[in-house]
C-alpha cells in the first residue's frame, strides 16, 4: 500500500510561510507563549490530525495565513466538539465559498464519473495555451472560476481520478498565480494563490508540480531583494524536484529562476555561474520527460535570462549579442517575451549612451505591448525611460514619451 502523505495542506502552508521543518513551526509557536513540540506538529500533519486547542488555532492561523479548514482540519480529523451554531466546512468548501462559489454544492457528495477529471484537465490545458494570446485581465477571471469548479469537484472524486483532478487544479492555481505576479503585479495575491497550488500539488502527490510552485514562490521575495527568503524557497523547490525525476530542462529552469533572483539581489556573478550551469545541463543527456505544463521555459528563454544578467553585470557587448540572438530565435507567437527582450535591448543601448537606438527598441516594445500586454514588459520600458533622463529633450526621447504616455498605454498600465 502507498504511504499516506498526511495533512498535505498544513505541510504546504508551513513550507510556504517559511518554516522548512516541523521543529521550526514548533519554535515559532513557542515564541507566542505556547508549549508546542515537534511531536504535536507531527500529529497535526498526520493523516488524521487532532483538532488543536483554541490558543493553538489562533497562532496557527496567524503564522500560516489560512483558517483551520484550509489548513486541513475538518470535522473528520478528530475534533471532539463543534462550536454551537457553527456549520463546519471542509478545506475545499472554504475555497469555493471565498471565491464566490456555492457552498451547498458540497452537500450531496455525489461521486463524479472518472471522465470528470479528464474533462477538467482538458480545460486546464486549454487555459494554459490561451495564456499566450489572451489578455490576462480577460483570462484570469475565467481561470479563477475554473479553480472554484476544481475545488467543488475534488471531494466528489476518489482514486486515480482524484489525483488527476488535484494535479489539474494545482496547475490552474499556478497559472492564476503567474498572471497575478507577472501580468497583473499583485504579489501578495499571487502568494496566496501559489499556496493553494502547492496544497493541491500535495493532494496529487506531484513532486515536480510542487517544485514548480515553490520556485515561482521564490520570485516574490527575490524580486524584492529578500535573498534569504528566495534562497530558502529554492532549496525547497530543488528538494521536491529531486523526488520527481526532473528532466534537464526542468533543472535548467530552476537554475534560471535562482539566477534571476540573485540578479535582482545584486549578485550577478553568482547568477552567471547558475546560468552557465543551466547551459551545461541542457548540453547533457536526460532520460526524464519534461511535463507538458512546463511551457514557459525553453533554451531560448534561458538565453533571455542570460542576456538580462549580462546587462545587469555591465557586460554590454555580450548582452547585446545574446539578446539580439534571442530576438531572432524567439517564436513569433511569444509576444510577451518579445516585449521584455526589446526592453532589455533598449536598456543595453541606454547604458551605452546610445539614446537613439535605445528609443528605437523601446518604441518597438511598446508596439508589441499593444498586441500582447505584459506588466513585466512595460516595466522594462519605464526603466529605460529613467535611464534616458539626460537626453529627455532630444526628439527621439520626446517621441518615446508620446507613445509611452498615450491614452492606450497609460490606461492599460493603470488597469493592470
Amino acid at each position: 500500500m502507498a504511504r499516506s502523505a498526511g495533512n498535505v495542506r498544513l505541510k504546504a502552508a508551513r513550507l510556504a510561510a517559511g518554516y522548512p521543518s516541523q521543529q521550526a513551526l514548533a519554535q515559532a509557536m513557542s515564541r507566542h507563549g505556547l508549549t508546542v513540540g515537534v511531536r504535536q506538529v507531527r500529529r497535526w500533519e498526520s493523516e488524521t490530525p487532532p483538532w488543536p486547542h483554541p490558543a493553538c488555532q489562533r497562532v496557527l492561523t496567524e503564522l500560516l495565513g489560512q483558517d483551520m479548514a484550509d489548513l486541513g482540519f475538518t470535522s473528520s480529523t478528530g475534533r471532539d466538539s463543534q462550536t454551537p451554531g457553527h456549520r463546519h466546512e471542509t478545506p475545499m468548501t472554504t475555497s469555493v465559498r471565498r471565491a464566490g462559489g456555492s457552498v451547498h454544492s458540497q452537500a450531496s457528495r455525489a461521486v463524479q464519473p472518472a471522465t470528470a477529471a479528464h474533462d477538467y484537465a482538458a480545460v486546464t490545458r486549454a487555459h494554459r495555451h490561451l495564456y499566450w494570446s489572451v489578455a490576462p485581465a480577460t483570462l484570469h477571471p475565467t481561470a479563477s472560476a475554473h479553480a472554484v469548479l476544481g475545488c467543488a469537484l475534488l471531494p466528489e472524486t476518489a482514486g486515480a481520478p482524484r489525483q488527476l483532478l488535484a494535479a489539474a487544479l494545482s496547475e490552474t492555481y499556478l497559472l492564476c498565480g503567474r498572471m497575478e505576479f507577472f501580468d497583473l503585479r499583485q504579489p501578495e495575491t499571487a502568494h496566496d494563490t501559489y499556496l493553494r497550488a502547492l496544497q493541491a500539488a500535495g493532494e496529487a502527490d506531484d513532486q515536480l508540480l510542487g517544485a514548480a510552485v515553490l520556485a515561482h514562490m521564490a520570485f516574490i521575495p527575490g524580486w524584492s531583494g529578500r535573498r534569504d527568503e528566495a534562497a530558502e524557497r529554492m532549496v525547497a523547490a530543488r528538494t521536491y524536484a529531486r523526488r520527481g525525476q526532473p528532466s534537464a530542462l526542468f533543472l535548467a529552469w530552476l537554475d534560471a529562476v535562482e539566477a534571476e533572483c540573485e540578479t535582482r539581489c545584486g549578485n550577478v556573478r553568482t547568477a552567471l555561474h547558475l546560468i552557465n550551469h543551466a547551459e551545461d545541463i541542457l548540453g547533457g543527456d536526460s532520460e526524464n520527460a519534461t511535463p507538458d505544463w512546463l511551457d514557459w521555459f525553453t533554451p531560448v528563454r534561458l538565453a533571455a535570462f542570460k542576456g538580462n544578467t549580462q546587462l545587469k553585470a555591465g557586460h554590454l557587448p555580450q548582452a547585446r549579442t545574446t539578446l539580439t540572438g534571442v530576438l531572432e530565435d524567439l517564436p513569433s507567437e511569444d509576444g510577451k517575451q518579445r516585449s521584455v527582450i526589446l526592453g532589455d535591448l533598449a536598456a543595453v543601448e541606454a547604458a551605452a549612451e546610445n539614446a537613439q537606438e535605445a528609443c528605437g527598441y523601446a518604441l518597438r516594445a511598446l508596439e508589441q505591448l499593444e498586441t500582447s500586454w505584459y506588466a513585466t514588459g512595460i516595466e522594462r520600458v519605464r526603466d529605460v525611460r529613467r535611464q534616458l533622463v539626460p537626453w529627455q529633450h532630444e526628439v527621439c526621447v520626446r517621441d518615446l514619451d508620446e507613445k509611452l504616455y498615450g491614452w492606450g498605454t497609460t490606461l492599460s498600465a493603470l488597469s493592470g
